[in-house]
């Protein structure tokens, strides 16, 4: 008898003769493209260094699309933005060393916001490996222990053989919910010399779902149809799970009011009747959450954003849906379902029965009402035009990177994300520099949408370099830098700590005349012409700069 897999594993006499007789003038670097190639992907990331350059040469041998950007840290933050953008692992190629150790900022936000990121990295000669004290140039003792803390898996090479199988275990990893970064570390002269392996041919790493427990949605499901005041906490992983449909679904199946975490932005309409919005860092929404019977967590870990800063108290029941077994009931109690928010979604959705509430968007509305009276007493209304000038000049389907600035943390709260997977920012691991270079991914995975970047002007030093890629590739990139003159939220966070602020005054180049001599169009605007210059440059195909000198503050904090 025949099975199936043994046709598919019996190669042809062509793939037989092909295989016996490889192309001449192949080395590693070749199986690492190869490899690539053969999972599926398109576009990789990063920057050249002497140890990689067997990968950077095999290059020019495939049809890979290459971003090459001028900072390693700033390369990662463009595969994250283009994993979190496509759902495909994003490669991300590294030398050995400094080049490597330069995107481990870049990697723990992959890793915090759950964006598949494939880092390939080179190492010193196999001779070196295992911590013997050569002085290779680059030479660490241990490299891949500096990446271990900050991604999913470690995969060491040693041989040209074992190339394609760690690429595809390691692509797989990045891929099995939570998606997040991995490492691949290949020695140079296992890249450099040259290979008489066959082409790696189309290979299959698909990552195994994570499956709810029937007995555990059927006891949510029980407990949510049979709630008096249900309520639901939409985080990141419903829009990485492409579960924002069946979030909708339940919500209005149980009349349970929604509202998104920053990671989560877009995850439930803005304006329905049963959305909270995004008002997490508010008393008002704090204390609603708190007096649900049953509380809905899907897709989040309830950290210190998403948590009011800790103060969030939960009294009645909650149920929390989590594909990252760590983070399941590791700051509240309940009943944790492990599962891709997607799958628990629709299994809720098969069993949970029909509930009504008719006060629902009532109660809403009078949350809602309570923290736009908050806001408003707080003379705040230059912030409010500009958060509602950008929303009104980005169109509804381009995506926004927004950096650690005062108008992000804005954004997080008020900007409405008018459709999933639109809105992304640093605030998971809440490092500087990710808006641009991260805008830069986005664009070079979908060319068919401007896309929106927004600083502060001490943010946007750490991606300066960057306006050379995206002149040199013609990414379509609007960069809002919002100018005031140092760090604005720190400055902040310290006069109102200390009385008074330290080292967060910064000396800035003029960034209009600066983007211009790379080539790149900038504009000077103000707060009443920003809606007009920004609309203009994102309908301008190609990179450009909007620079807005504007001292902005944040609302008050609910949670000291």
């Amino acid at each position: 008898m025949t099975h199936d897999h043994d046709l598919v594993l019996r190669p042809t006499a062509a793939q037989t003769e092909a295989a016996l007789n490889p192309p001449a003038g192949r080395n590693g670097g070749d199986l690492v493209v190869e490899t690539l190639t053969g999972l599926g992907a398109t576009t990789v990331f990063g920057l050249p260094g002497q140890h990689a350059l067997g990968m950077f040469d095999a290059l020019r041998r495939s049809t890979l699309q290459y971003v090459g950007l001028r900072v390693e840290n700033n390369a990662g933050f463009a595969a994250d933005a283009y994993g979190r953008i496509t759902g495909e692992a994003a490669p991300l190629l590294l030398s050995t060393g400094p080049g490597a150790l330069m995107s481990l900022a870049a990697l723990q936000e992959a890793a915090a916001a759950s964006a598949p990121v494939l880092a390939i990295g080179s190492q010193i000669p196999v001779a070196g490996l295992g911590g013997g004290r050569h002085g290779y140039l680059h030479e660490l003792r241990d490299q891949q222990a500096s990446f271990r803390d900050v991604v999913k898996s470690v995969h060491t090479v040693r041989t040209q053989s074992q190339i394609p199988s760690a690429i595809a275990a390691a692509w797989e990893s990045a891929l099995t919910a939570p998606h997040g970064p991995v490492w691949v570390e290949i020695p140079q002269d296992v890249l450099l010399a040259e290979t008489t392996l066959p082409v790696v041919t189309a290979m299959d790493a698909t990552p195994e779902d994570v499956v709810p427990r029937p007995e555990l949605t059927a006891v949510a499901a029980h407990l949510l149809a049979n709630a008096e005041r249900p309520a639901i906490i939409a985080g990141g992983g419903v829009v990485r799970s492409d579960a924002s449909g069946k979030l909708l679904a339940l919500a209005e199946r149980i009349d349970a009011p929604v509202v998104t975490t920053f990671g989560g932005k877009g995850a439930f309409p803005w304006e329905h009747p049963l959305s909270l919005q995004s008002w997490l860092e508010d008393r008002h929404t704090t204390d609603f959450l708190e007096d649900a019977d049953v509380l809905l967590v899907v897709g989040s870990g309830l950290g210190e954003l998403s948590s009011n800063y800790h103060t969030f108290a939960p009294r009645g029941r909650v149920i929390q849906i989590e594909a990252d077994a760590g983070k399941l009931e590791s700051n509240h109690p309940a009943l944790g379902i492990h599962a891709d928010a997607r799958l628990a979604l629709q299994a809720l959705l098969e069993t949970v029965g029909e509930r009504t509430d008719p006060a629902a968007p009532e109660r809403v509305s009078a949350v809602l009402g309570k923290v736009r009276e908050r806001i408003a007493a707080q003379d705040l209304g230059l912030e409010q035009r500009i958060v509602a000038a950008v929303r009104e000049a980005l169109p509804d389907r381009a995506p926004s990177f927004w950096d650690m600035t005062i108008l992000a943390y804005w954004a997080w709260s008020a900007f409405d994300a008018r459709h999933p997977n639109t809105m992304h920012s640093a605030q998971g691991a809440g490092g500087l520099g990710y808006g641009f270079p991260a805008a830069l991914g986005a664009a070079a995975a979908d060319p068919s949408q401007p896309v929106l970047a927004v600083s502060g002007d001490g943010g946007a030093m750490y991606s300066i370099a960057e306006l050379a890629t995206a002149k040199q590739y013609g990414l379509d990139v609007t960069w809002l830098i919002v100018d005031d003159g140092g760090y604005g939220i720190l400055r902040e966070y310290m006069t109102g700590a200390f009385g008074e602020a330290t080292a967060t005054e910064l000396t800035r180049p003029d960034f209009v005349a600066l983007s211009e001599s790379f080539g790149v169009p900038a504009t000077l605007t103000t707060p009443e012409t920003l809606t007009a210059d920004l609309s203009k440059a994102l309908a301008t195909p190609g990179p450009s700069v909007v620079v807005l000198p504007a001292l902005l503050r944040m609302f008050e904090p609910t949670h000291l």
